[in-house]
């Protein structure tokens, strides 16, 4: 029975043709697997997923191997990036039995959804031959199996996070994190430790928040070679812009090829803010390139963006992006030695074919431009990876705070018209009476609940997207999802849950202060407490965000990457954080050169609101007028504001005070 063929995650309906009889995540599968008296087996993954691809073509679509899972288990599949919540609790039992992860994750499990064994990719011939230990475990010594299963659920369930905290990380705490950091430093090729290399968005964020704060060199030097090297290296799209999932190597060479959109938002946004802090063009054109990707490759009909784009074509990992000598000849002619060497094509990846580089700024850079501009028209008839068309909330909550930021700073208006599409989909189509859904596809909202995350994240895109529009909306709808995080989500001790006290019960309720590829729920839960308390004077939201930050303290001694964007917001934290209210008519000229001034500060977390005088809507407008009929700009903490001044050069001063 083809059961994913109405799913609307595109990685099911991957698997909607197998021969496999696939189940969805559902009462009805457990309850199958009970009337069958049979295991279930539950395989994890996402449509981007080069090793789910795998697995797929060698086990999947392998009818023998079919007709063994058919007999003997009932089968689920997730798509993960839908489904965070069983990800989660099904990793962490994962992990805790084989010491590692990854996907895709194949779980075997009791009815009652115990894990009692579990491994990642498994080839066909290993796959088969774990089919039938499974089963002969399973009719022979039940008790035992079941026992396992019974014995993970209790020690993972018996875990706490075990990162007490009491406050919020202080400068000492701080400081600490930016040695630590240095530890596993690769001073050579930047990033932190050996390969794989991933992007260290929220670390250095954090990094560039703290040398705003303190002018320590060593956190800037960090940020900007690390951020130089990615951008340089072949993880960076050199010819359409975007980043890939991570390098396979040390030195940003090679990459896994797969996109996914909350790199290239988070990424975007950490670029802008490198070329707010010291004004270096390449900082400049990436962030505005990874801009301009996110919205040609995953814009969807509908205004959002979609959530990835594979590591595959035809078949082959990578077939999409690389170069020949033979085909930059055919393409290019005369112009194929200079980008030959320009763009490193040495061999560097497989069958003679290259990753494409930028090691150093081209001499001649019309001819560069001219030369990209024909190697990106070329590349568009070759057959492009498959897209994931699912948007996510959390996802898009990002890239609304790299779109408008990017908008703002580089006077891209477009940028910001796109991140107000974007936020326009999530309430039209993903909020329902102050609740998120996790996902939808075609402008149809999926079936799953929001996490933590969605909330967070699309809380932290609006209060960016008020910061540039001056929107009183934003700002409220953000503290509608916020009012819903403090209320469904806190664990009575100052932390969050991933999922709402009202979500799905599995076998553990999933709590992870740890930032993985994107900010922890958490972390970004507390930043947008922070900035929307920082907005409002609201003293129970930050309150909330100080008690949230408190993890931040005990991962930064020793694990200060998994920590980056907590460490961040604690910088916010540090200085305030400071606020900015710029009162005038926004079709004012002096209005609008005091709202960039103010977007252009590099002060850790500030939030900036404009509007008319004594605008309705946002507390930090409250009160404010015009100085003798002139626009002008207050800046304070904690809503205690100096005197306020009316030119572009007294609002730098005052802002650059604040950080003295």
């Amino acid at each position: 029975m083809n059961r994913l063929k109405d799913a609307t995650s595109p990685y099911l309906l991957q698997h909607a043709g197998n021969p496999v009889d696939w189940w969805e995540w559902s009462d009805g599968a457990f309850a199958e697997a009970r009337r069958r008296d049979v295991p279930v087996l539950l395989s994890v993954g996402y449509a981007a997923c080069h090793w789910c691809h795998v697995m797929a073509h060698e086990s999947f679509e392998d009818g023998e191997t079919a007709r063994v899972m058919n007999e003997l288990f009932v089968n689920i599949k997730v798509d993960r990036e839908e489904r965070p919540d069983i990800d989660a609790v099904y990793m962490e039992a994962t992990q805790a039995m084989t010491g590692q992860g990854g996907w895709p994750m194949t779980v075997f499990m009791t009815p009652e959804g115990h894990p009692f064994y579990c491994g990642t990719y498994f080839p066909r011939a290993q796959f088969r031959a774990l089919l039938q230990a499974v089963h002969k475990a399973w009719t022979e010594q039940r008790d035992d199996v079941v026992g396992q299963g019974q014995q993970v659920v209790a020690a993972l369930s018996s875990r706490g996070s075990g990162l007490a905290g009491s406050e919020v990380p202080g400068e000492g705490v701080l400081a600490h994190a930016v040695k630590v950091l240095a530890g596993s430093y690769d001073p050579v090729r930047g990033g932190f430790g050996t390969a794989p290399k991933f992007p260290p968005s929220m670390a250095l964020e954090f990094l560039l928040r703290h040398h705003a704060r303190t002018r320590d060199e060593e956190s800037l030097a960090m940020a900007s070679h690390t951020l130089e090297a990615m951008a340089r290296g072949g993880m960076y799209d050199q010819i359409g812009g975007g980043f890939a999932r991570y390098s396979v190597d040390a030195q940003w060479v090679v990459p896994h090829f797969e996109k996914m959109l909350y790199d290239n938002a988070l990424l975007a946004r950490v670029y802008a803010h490198l070329w707010r802090l010291t004004g270096t063009p390449l900082a400049r054109r990436v962030a505005l390139e990874t801009c301009d990707w996110m919205l040609r490759d995953l814009r969807t009909d509908e205004g959002g963006l979609a959530s990835a784009l594979d590591a595959d074509s035809e078949g082959v990992e990578g077939k999409y992006y690389v170069w020949t000598p033979e085909q930059l000849r055919e393409v290019l002619g005369d112009d194929a030695a200079f980008a030959e060497s320009l763009f490193e094509v040495t061999g560097t990846f497989e069958r003679g074919a290259s990753v494409l580089q930028l090691l150093s700024d081209p001499d001649d850079v019309e001819r560069y431009e001219r030369v990209r501009t024909v190697l990106l028209s070329a590349r568009a008839h070759r057959i492009p990876p498959a897209r994931d068309d699912k948007v996510v909330a959390a996802w898009n909550g990002l890239a609304i705070a790299a779109l408008a930021e990017c908008g703002a700073l580089f006077d891209r208006p477009d940028l910001v018209r796109a991140a107000e599409e974007v936020a326009r989909l999530l309430v039209d189509v993903h909020l329902h009476d102050g609740r998120l859904v996790r996902t939808s596809k075609d402008g149809t909202a999926g079936a799953n609940a929001g996490v933590l995350e969605d909330y967070a994240d699309v809380a932290d895109g609006l209060i960016a997207l008020h910061a540039v529009t001056g929107d009183p909306r934003h700002v409220r709808l953000a503290g509608e999802l916020l009012n819903t995080v403090l209320e469904r989500f806190g664990d009575g001790q100052g932390g969050f849950f991933d999922t709402a006290d009202d979500a799905e019960r599995l076998f553990r309720r999933p709590q992870d202060p740890t930032d993985n590829a994107t900010p922890s729920g958490q972390f970004a839960a507390a930043g947008a407490l922070l900035s929307f308390a920082a907005l409002t004077g609201s003293d129970r939201h930050r309150q909330a965000a100080a008690e949230a930050l408190a993890p931040a303290g005990a991962l930064a001694g020793k694990h200060a990457r998994f920590a980056g964007w907590g460490l961040a917001v604690a910088e916010a934290a540090a200085t305030g954080p400071v606020e900015i209210a710029v009162i005038g008519d926004p079709d004012d000229e002096r209005t609008r050169a005091l709202h960039r001034t103010a977007l252009m500060t590099v002060a850790p977390g500030a939030v900036v609101s404009t509007g008319p005088p004594d605008a309705a809507g946002v507390p930090l407008l409250e009160g404010r007028g015009l100085v003798d009929e002139a626009p002008a700009a207050y800046v304070c903490r904690g809503f205690v504001c100096r005197l306020p001044v009316t030119t572009q050069a007294d609002l730098a001063r005052e802002l650059r005070g604040q950080l003295d």
